[in-house]
């Protein structure tokens, strides 16, 4: 069976009709349109330009936001594709789950969530639904109001990591949707059994962990901050109690680098620079991703028959191939973003951001983007013009960020690409 055929009419369903094109070569089915559609956005260009680890002004190496995407994208792919679900659905989703991160990643995205207390919040993959779905223009409605890129229902549910609005899951900083984007929400969670997540969402979730935990180590040993044959383990765990597993025990995770230091590109030797030294660590990285992948398909492939698309079955991630993944995950925290100059323009970056809110909300439409200016114009309270500057600077990439807070908030020279 081709994998679309376990799509029906209503997962391929939009929110906004769309006749069939007349003439069209080749032809192509509704996710690949969808995929066309966000690989052509204004949003996913601009993630060339904002932070991943370290800003990408700082090197012309280092991963950035889409070089990230790219990368999640295929692993999503590939291992859609081995469960045999849709690759398209899957991939779209990893290609958009990054599009709705501010300036200055985590760090940005944690500062807005404290400033927009307000107007209820924010979050990344929220910010993701509205981007596909409200901000980035392509489609409106008879009524008028945009409806994003106007992706199939699948594709929306894919893109879904967190199928619940604020307050309403596990982790209370983590949800999905805003308030006043329940409509299209609930629209695309029509048929969905309460909170859980598509197995689609699951696969571009777990792609994007595999993807940046082996890739940030890759880029931190390329940048002389980390050594794979010379890890402090007893701060590497801190950090990794501290971040991602608070229930982790030494024994289990000197077992996961036991396991890991015994895949046999592992290296024996300091990296150097050299030609050999970077063609040892890009098959780590493949031997990597590969082990995890391989691991998660056994595994949810043992659990049942499927069919593996939409809520037929469930990915499963055994619990030691997770750890091996947060290991790596704690290793890049501790040695690359955890460092004293970091913080340092982590600080920066965060008075950059408030100083540049409070000037935008000060200087109203005049100080905004024309589709922002409109947003802000039909808003009617100030917890809703809060959202607009929250959505003006949420579009905005690292420099943009530095420039606009330069004309608007006096910040001249001193703020210089962190």
């Amino acid at each position: 069976m081709d994998s679309t055929d376990l799509y029906d009419d209503h997962a391929r369903e939009r929110l906004v009709a769309e006749p069939p094109k007349r003439v069209e070569a080749p032809v192509r089915t509704a996710f690949e349109r969808d995929r066309a559609r966000v690989v052509h956005a204004a949003s996913s260009r601009r993630l060339a330009a904002k932070t991943q680890v370290v800003g990408p002004a700082s090197d012309d190496f280092v991963r950035n936001r889409l070089t990230h995407s790219l990368e999640v994208a295929q692993v999503a792919r590939d291992l859609s594709r081995a469960l045999g679900s849709q690759p398209d659905v899957a991939e779209t989703a990893a290609l958009a789950h990054d599009l709705g991160h501010p300036p200055f990643g985590h760090n940005g995205e944690r500062l807005l969530a404290e400033l927009s207390e307000t107007c209820g919040g924010f979050e990344g993959n929220a910010q993701t639904l509205r981007v596909l779905t409200r901000l980035e223009a392509k489609t409106f409605t008879e009524q008028g109001r945009s409806a994003g890129l106007n992706l199939t229902r699948a594709t929306l549910d894919a893109c879904t990591k967190y199928p619940w609005p604020r307050g309403a899951g596990p982790d209370p900083l983590k949800f999905g949707v805003y308030a006043d984007d329940r409509p299209v929400f609930d629209w695309l969670r029509e048929d969905a059994p309460g909170p859980r997540r598509c197995l689609e969402a699951q696969v571009m979730d777990l792609a994007d962990d595999v993807a940046y935990s082996v890739h940030d180590v890759e880029d931190g040993t390329v940048a002389g901050h980390l050594d794979l044959t010379r890890l402090d383990t007893p701060a590497v765990w801190d950090t990794l109690r501290e971040w991602y597993l608070p229930d982790a025990v030494d024994d289990e995770v000197d077992a996961a680098l036991v396991r890991l230091r015994g895949v046999g590109s592992w290296p024996t030797a300091p990296y150097d620079g050299s030609r050999r030294s970077l063609a040892a660590l890009k098959n780590l990285t493949s031997d990597l991703i590969g082990r995890f992948c391989g691991a998660v398909q056994a595994a949810s492939f043992a659990a049942g028959d499927g069919p593996m698309a939409r809520y037929a079955a469930d990915l499963v991630v055994p619990r030691e191939t997770w750890v091996e993944v947060t290991v790596l995950k704690s290793v890049a925290a501790h040695y690359v973003m955890q460092t004293s100059d970091r913080l340092a323009i982590m600080e920066r970056q965060r008075s950059l951001l408030s100083e540049l809110v409070e000037a935008l909300v000060a200087g109203g439409p005049d100080a905004l983007d024309r589709p922002f200016a409109d947003d802000w114009r039909a808003a009617d309270d100030d917890a809703s013009r809060l959202r607009v500057v929250v959505d003006q600077v949420a579009s905005l990439t690292d420099a943009s960020a530095v420039d606009r807070h330069a004309r608007l908030a006096g910040g001249g020279s001193r703020w210089t690409a962190p």
